[in-house]
């Protein structure tokens, strides 16, 4: 059976974290989804963290709706997010979703962002709108949300100065752009040319940049911020240099 959803976690050193992740997806979700883990190469027990999990739920329906994937070194968070994709497409799904490993973005929320894809048609706006592409889970729609789930001072400066820069350069305005939890239309994604997308953790960025450029219908939904103390795999500098070159581009193109 073809499932109506995708769901692709990208899975670093996450053993810690991985079963709760999997645990929040709603249970409405996991009936029309098909979930893969995709394991980018973990020097912890991540993938034992999958199975004890799976085991747990073996006498379930949704066992079967469960997947995994080791790359058997790490290739980058890019690698994993077109991996996801690609598999995405290939089974046919309609809309694909983005869920992080390490339990910082809401996979209790998936149903309400699948919904939103689901309707999006059928909403008045839409029809003065460009397909709509996709829906990006925003930390900085309700304001002092980021600080009160302790995101760290320098991540909300700096978010806020690069969202700030981008807003002047892209066409439609976000509060948060450089959020993972993100649901796409596998339509748009079909478009795509997978293999010349960034490599690395800028490449939601990329997506959202051609998305806009084509005047495709962005859409974002409030989520909560969620930092514990956990440690992150993405060098801030280099990101944020990456972030400004694609800003300067898009800017000149307009």
């Amino acid at each position: 059976m073809i499932p109506d959803y995708f769901i692709f976690i990208p899975a670093y050193n996450v053993s810690r974290t991985l079963a709760d992740v999997l645990e929040r997806i709603p249970s409405a979700v996991m009936e029309r989804a098909e979930v893969l883990v995709i394991d980018d190469g973990s020097k912890d027990d991540t993938r034992g963290a999958y199975e004890t999990f799976v085991g747990a739920v073996s006498n379930t329906k949704y066992a079967a709706h469960l997947e995994y994937m080791r790359f058997e070194f790490n290739r980058g968070y890019g690698a994993v997010v077109k991996k996801g994709i690609s598999e995405g497409l290939r089974c046919g799904a309609k809309y694909i979703a983005c869920l992080h490993g390490d339990g910082q973005y809401p996979a209790e929320q998936l149903g309400e962002f699948f919904a939103y894809l689901e309707s999006a048609r059928n909403q008045p706006e839409a029809s003065n709108q460009s397909e709509i592409a996709l829906v990006q889970g925003s930390r900085h729609a309700i304001a002092g949300g980021a600080k009160a789930g302790n995101m760290p001072l320098y991540k909300r400066l700096g978010g806020a100065f690069l969202t700030a820069l981008e807003n002047v350069a892209f066409r439609q305005k976000l509060t948060d752009r450089h959020s993972g939890f993100i649901v796409y239309n596998a339509e748009f994604l079909k478009t795509l040319d997978l293999q010349k997308l960034s490599p690395s953790f800028d490449i939601d960025l990329e997506i959202i940049s051609i998305a806009d450029a084509r005047g495709c219908w962005l859409a974002e939904l409030p989520i909560p911020t969620r930092y514990a103390g956990e440690k992150s795999n993405l060098n801030v500098v280099t990101y944020g240099l990456r972030v400004l070159r694609q800003t300067w581009r898009r800017f000149c193109l307009r």
